[in-house]
């Protein structure tokens, strides 16, 4: 039975819960405000002591510069172009693995799907040289194919389908099949639709990961025309050029299709996320 004296005590409680949440958000929110304020702000103010936390001359200086001294057009098809390809090519292939790990009975598959969730903890470093040499064996450096490719099955992907086709009752594939559905019509009217939230999350994880990755494009790429948005920015700081103002620029452009892809797709996700914590 709760008392009188125990209200002080929650009210206390949830003063500092929400002043530690709070602080929180802010050290987050921190290093995003700042690149922000700095894309608006005159070369010389950015490094400025004591630092300005506003432009106090606000400028559209450094976008007119960076859509004028740099092919950034041809940066952006090009992310957009590798990373909706991973994406498609990880939806695709995730499910698939998926449904297979999750419906099908056959001889190896708890081993196999152990060597799978094994192969997430090598690091990516480790198999980087062999993946080159393979790479350049077949000709795929400078290609986008070279880029894509390589990680369009992950192991991360397939193992968070099978969590979701799992809760899929069964008896709803076996009435498929009495049906007289084939099985890629089974995976194709059955399962997709069934799993949108799940295909949602991942989609939002498998766009961020290829339109923010930066090693492997600048190992397999060498036509600068080829590069992605990450590797144009990159330019911009070196040892004969330091242009901090547009690399913010660049960076808050760069944003912008993460947020988008997120506001029209965070139903599916948060549905995702939220199927996923439900145990039956």
């Amino acid at each position: 039975m709760r008392t009188e004296s125990s209200y002080p005590r929650r009210i206390g409680f949830s003063i500092a819960l929400y002043a530690v949440l709070i602080t929180a958000s802010l050290m987050v929110l921190a290093p995003l405000f700042w690149v922000v304020s700095a894309a608006f702000k005159p070369s010389g103010e950015i490094f400025s002591y004591p630092p300005t936390f506003l432009p106090q001359a606000p400028t559209l200086d450094n976008f007119s510069r960076l859509f004028t001294e740099m092919p950034i057009f041809r940066y952006l098809i090009n992310s957009t172009f590798i990373a909706t390809s991973h994406t498609l090519l990880t939806l695709f292939f995730a499910t698939l693995g998926g449904f297979a790990f999750a419906k099908y009975r056959f001889k190896g598959r708890n081993l196999l799907f152990a060597i799978l969730l094994g192969s997430m903890m090598i690091p990516f470093h480790i198999i980087l040289v062999p993946l080159f040499e393979l790479l350049y064996r077949i000709g795929w450096l400078d290609t986008y194919q070279g880029v894509v490719i390589p990680f369009a099955s992950g192991a991360f992907g397939i193992f968070l389908m099978r969590q979701f086709i799992i809760s899929i009752p069964s008896d709803l594939i076996d009435a498929a099949r009495i049906d007289g559905s084939s099985e890629f019509g089974i995976y194709w009217r059955v399962i997709l639709p069934t799993i949108k939230p799940a295909m949602g999350a991942l989609t939002i994880f498998a766009f961020m990961a290829a339109w923010n990755e930066f090693l492997w494009p600048i190992i397999v790429l060498r036509d600068t025309a080829k590069y992605t948005l990450p590797l144009g920015l990159a330019s911009l700081v070196g040892v004969y050029r330091e242009e901090y103002g547009m690399l913010m620029a660049g960076t808050l452009l760069s944003i912008v299709p993460i947020i988008t892809l997120f506001l029209a797709m965070q139903r599916e996700f948060v549905q995702g996320i939220t199927l996923g914590a439900v145990k039956e």
